[in-house]
């Protein structure tokens, strides 16, 4: 699969991802109409979306700028390449 490239398209499936993310989101709290189950929605989008930030400006600006990630697969295949060089850095 080539990469998008249309910037109009780029914008339709940022913005596709926010309306998914929040469509999923009313639909469990319809689902489960709780406090509890809303902060606990809550904490869990702020956790992965900290986690992406992680991968892909995290690791990239302070533990290795020569690597560039294409995506999840990319960065969980780093991981595991540097564990079996034994290559954890400090």
């Amino acid at each position: 699969m080539r990469d998008i490239t249309n910037v109009k398209l780029i914008y339709f499936k940022g913005f596709l991802f926010l309306l998914s993310g929040i469509l999923s989101s009313v639909l469990i709290l319809l689902e489960y109409p709780t406090l509890k189950m809303a902060l606990l929605l809550m904490v869990a989008i702020w956790c992965f979306a900290r986690f992406y930030y992680f991968a892909f400006y995290v690791i990239e600006h302070y533990v290795d700028s020569s690597y560039k990630f294409s995506g999840l697969w990319s960065f969980a295949q780093y991981v595991l390449r540097r564990r079996k060089r034994g290559d954890q850095g400090d």
